[in-house]
């Protein structure tokens, strides 16, 4: 199918390209914001897993231009944002880039020495691994991604911040709701109307960071292994299967984002110009270093009967 199909097939696709957004993940943090209020009051935010930058984008036009515009801000008094992945970004404006591994103590460190030795407002996470179609294994390997974000976050987020992170939904969501409700006294799980109700993924808004007495960042992972129940037994094995019958957690679940507004899952008709033609629009920032461009090139190349592939870049 070609790209004016997918415009057609995908409202928020379209309209980020219109907009200016890089990836139609940006809508998703606008819509959570509309029910949450996110960004009140947040003078340092931290973007996991940023690449290709739609989130560090939203941030910037949230936070980082409105108080560089304004008469009112001091110098040195502008919005911190840091954006952390492996990959490389495209620069945005006001967003201090990292490129590092969020599951390194030193990137933690890199990040509160842009602070000034203060910590975030608010951490947020858009990054999944590639799906492989297997929701089981999908979810595991997702809810995961999220506890290395969880480490990051004990470093880096102040009392009383806030973590957004993307979650994939399945039978062992309930775990994951009880291990964040060790860190955070309110955690939700939000479903924007920009994610399409085909998708499992849906997103966790973590409020009040507020660790366990006594906490040590070294000791996350066996905190985490012996989170018993909501009674506070330890004695459990670390499974989804005590969270059933009489002890069953029921999470907080929320859609965001305007019901009447555009539906993720349908089609629309595209507009047409004068002479009835629609015009499609190239995506906004292409990566720069994409971790699958060594296969691009050799599919190309097969295409084209080009025997030589040594010859090919290595994405390096």
């Amino acid at each position: 199918m070609g790209k004016a199909s997918r415009d057609k097939r995908d409202i928020y696709y379209r309209k980020a390209k219109e907009e200016g957004w890089r990836a139609r993940s940006a809508f998703k943090l606008f819509q959570i914001d509309e029910e949450f209020n996110i960004f009140e009051g947040v003078k340092r935010v931290v973007d996991l897993c940023a690449a290709p930058g739609s989130w560090s984008q939203v941030l910037s036009r949230k936070l980082y231009l409105p108080a560089k515009l304004s008469p009112d801000t001091k110098d040195g008094d502008l919005p911190l944002i840091v954006a952390i992945d492996l990959q490389p970004m495209a620069p945005i404006e006001g967003v201090i880039q990292v490129q590092g591994d969020i599951t390194n103590a030193k990137t933690a460190e890199v990040v509160i020495r842009h602070f000034d030795g203060w910590k975030a407002d608010l951490v947020v996470c858009d990054g999944a691994p590639d799906v492989t179609g297997l929701h089981d294994m999908d979810e595991f390997v997702q809810s995961q991604l999220i506890l290395a974000g969880l480490t990051i976050v004990t470093h880096i987020l102040k009392r009383g911040g806030k973590f957004i992170a993307k979650i994939f939904r399945g039978k062992d969501t309930s775990l994951l709701y009880c291990q964040l409700k060790l860190f955070f006294t309110e955690v939700t799980f939000s479903k924007p109307k920009s994610s399409r109700n085909s998708s499992i993924e849906a997103f966790a808004v973590c409020e009040n960071y507020s660790p366990p007495e006594g906490f040590n960042e070294k000791d996350l992972h066996r905190l985490l292994e012996k989170i018993g129940s909501p009674s506070g037994i330890v004695d459990l094995d670390c499974s989804s299967a005590w969270l059933e019958g009489p002890n069953k957690v029921y999470i907080p679940f929320l859609a965001c984002g305007d019901l009447s507004g555009y539906d993720s899952d349908r089609s629309y008709p595209l507009p047409k110009a004068a002479d009835g033609t629609y015009q499609c629009l190239d995506p906004v920032q292409p990566p720069i270093a994409p971790p699958y461009k060594r296969a691009l090139e050799m599919k190309k190349a097969s295409s084209q009967g080009i025997q030589n592939l040594d010859k090919l870049s290595l994405g390096s």
